[in-house]
């Protein structure tokens, strides 16, 4: 059985972003809520392909215009929806650099094998394609702050003379795309596994430099 995280093994890092913020009167966060909400169930219940916002705005109870005021189109919501918490919540940093590699694993495939994220991710990777400028926002917002908290970790692992920031953003990488790949194609199946192997081959990679 694949467990949540226990209280007290994660820390909470703050991400700003100034393009969140709009300027004008301030925004209902009930509105917000029930709209992000209705787009994660519906997700989770249709798929990417027919989520629309007519859809979303009939299940959050509220019109189009309220949404279209709030986010551009179909893909700023869905990403806003599996991507947009301005909190990050990171593994805390144990002794056990192993474990603590199992528990960066086991936080980012339960993230992308969430039911709404997992639905998601096929049709935003197609739209970061056609929008590049999008992905970087979000690659800004939320991966380089993952990016340094893992590095921060792992740098003194690496031996004497090896390329440090190589060997980070190689672990990092590979991290990445091993837990987007198994998330979407396998969600949860066999996690407690594929976690124990993923942290056996980074740790290998910190342990050998680059």
């Amino acid at each position: 059985m694949f467990c949540r995280f226990p209280p007290g093994t994660l820390r909470r890092v703050t991400s700003t972003d100034p393009t969140r913020s709009a300027a004008g009167r301030p925004r209902d966060s009930q509105i917000d809520h029930a709209v992000l909400d209705a787009t994660r169930a519906l997700l989770a219940e249709v798929g990417y392909q027919d989520v629309t916002i007519a859809a979303v705005a009939r299940r959050a109870g509220v019109g189009t215009a309220p949404i279209y005021r709030r986010w551009p189109g179909k893909d700023a919501l869905i990403e806003d929806a599996v991507f947009g918490s301005e909190t990050l919540w990171l593994p805390a940093v144990t002794e056990d650099l192993h474990a603590d590699l199992i528990a960066w694993a086991r936080l980012f495939l339960e993230r992308v094998a969430e039911p709404a994220t997992r639905a998601a991710v096929p049709g935003l990777m197609s739209a970061y394609h056609h929008d590049p400028a999008r992905y970087r926002a979000l690659h800004d917002r939320a991966d380089l702050p993952a990016r340094k908290a893992l590095a921060d970790r792992i740098a003194p692992a690496i031996p004497d003379g090896a390329d440090e920031s190589a060997t980070t953003d190689l672990v990092f990488e590979i991290l990445v795309a091993r837990t987007l790949t198994r998330g979407v194609t396998h969600g949860l199946d066999d996690a407690e596994t594929f976690c124990l192997r993923t942290a056996d081959a980074l740790y290998a990679i910190i342990r050998a430099g680059t």
